[in-house]
């Protein structure tokens, strides 16, 4: 990939980035956090939404984590690739990856989560030590699903034999298990393991998640373990494990798996490259293929508002939990009625858009 391609992409991706903050409107889970939680999202959305009322500001503090996580995974692509080429090409896939894209433009531990976790393991390449344990100690409190992430650093520390990370990473272990928090591990052997891996095709996109499982199998059985690669296929295996007993909350595990997207390219571009010319046609025309369906799934995203209202079946669509809230309050203003009963997070949508429970209004009256 050129320069002048990757300057392109960045472009878009930033411009999609901020529409999609900007437009979607408020969903179920933000306006639950928003209304009745104490934690880091809910307080960095107050003060956007303090500094630039709307949608957008809901979610600019997300977005400069966004923005910041991209940064670091290019310093890190940077150390792994030598030619600059493998360094556009990974870090593109990693801000259109419909996960990514997804996260940067909602409020969501995620990102948070994405980005002190990439900064991590590029301070930790660096060999800047004291600063860790102040980014582990931020996971440990604002990310219950990090106990994977200490884990996975556990298992690095040992097979590399750093007796400090190994000691500070199974110190945080124990805390997890002495506060009982964490994963819940619950359940009985049910049908979420395939679930799982739908929930992983529409965080890579269909065939690019097939190809990320595939490389990841492929370092497991010769390939460097790089410490990205022990956070990310440890907390596929877990995720993969745990869905077969209970129903796995993508979110918690996705922040971690999506950073091997180096580990991903570089096992395509050694296989690629390994290969005479003329054979090197078959991958050219797969890649290509990939990254179509992949460039279908991001404008799915990107114009997923318009395909909602074209759609003649809005009450299937994924969307219909975000738009039909804001549309009936709308018509709701419109009539100038001021409550409405809403249903379950409904309700703390409705309180957003200034709609208020009937029930509540009669008794305040």
């Amino acid at each position: 990939m050129k320069k002048k391609h990757f300057l392109w992409l960045l472009f878009l991706y930033i411009a999609a980035s901020v529409y999609l903050a900007a437009t979607t409107p408020i969903t179920p889970h933000e306006a639950k956090n928003f209304y009745t939680s104490s934690d880091i999202v809910s307080l960095l959305m107050h003060w956007g939404h303090a500094l630039i009322p709307g949608f957008l500001g809901l979610r600019i503090f997300f977005l400069l984590f966004a923005f910041l996580s991209l940064r670091i995974f290019y310093e890190l692509s940077q150390r792994y690739f030598i030619k600059r080429e493998d360094v556009y090409l990974s870090t593109a896939l990693f801000m259109f990856l419909p996960g990514i894209l997804t996260a940067t433009a909602l409020a969501n531990v995620g990102i948070i989560v994405l980005a002190l976790v990439l900064f991590f393991v590029l301070l930790y390449e660096r060999k800047h030590f004291i600063v860790l344990p102040l980014i582990m100690l931020a996971l440990f409190f604002i990310h219950e699903a990090s106990v994977i992430f200490f884990l996975a650093l556990l298992f690095y520390g040992i097979a590399h034999k750093d007796k400090n990370l190994s000691v500070i990473s199974a110190a945080f272990i124990i805390a997890f298990v002495y506060l009982a928090k964490g994963i819940e591990i619950s359940g009985r052997p049910s049908g979420h393991f395939i679930e799982i891996f739908g929930l992983y095709a529409t965080v890579f996109s269909p065939l690019l998640f097939i190809y990320f499982f595939y490389a990841m199998y492929r370092i497991l059985l010769r390939g460097k373990k790089t410490l990205m690669w022990y956070i990310s296929f440890t907390a596929l295996i877990v995720s993969l494990l745990l869905s077969i007993r209970q129903k796995v909350y993508i979110t918690d595990f996705a922040p971690y798996v999506m950073i091997s997207t180096i580990a991903m390219v570089d096992v395509f571009t050694h296989s690629l490259r390994v290969r005479l010319p003329q054979f090197q046609k078959t991958y050219s025309i797969a890649f290509y293929i990939v990254i179509f369906v992949l460039a279908l799934s991001v404008l799915a995203i990107i114009f997923h508002r318009e395909l909602y209202y074209l759609s003649d079946h809005k009450e299937k669509h994924f969307a219909n939990r975000i738009y039909q809230p804001y549309d009936k309050a709308l018509e709701l203003k419109q009539k100038k009625v001021k409550c409405y009963d809403a249903k379950g997070r409904e309700r703390y949508q409705f309180r957003y858009y200034q709609i208020h429970s009937c029930t509540e209004a009669e008794y305040t009256r």
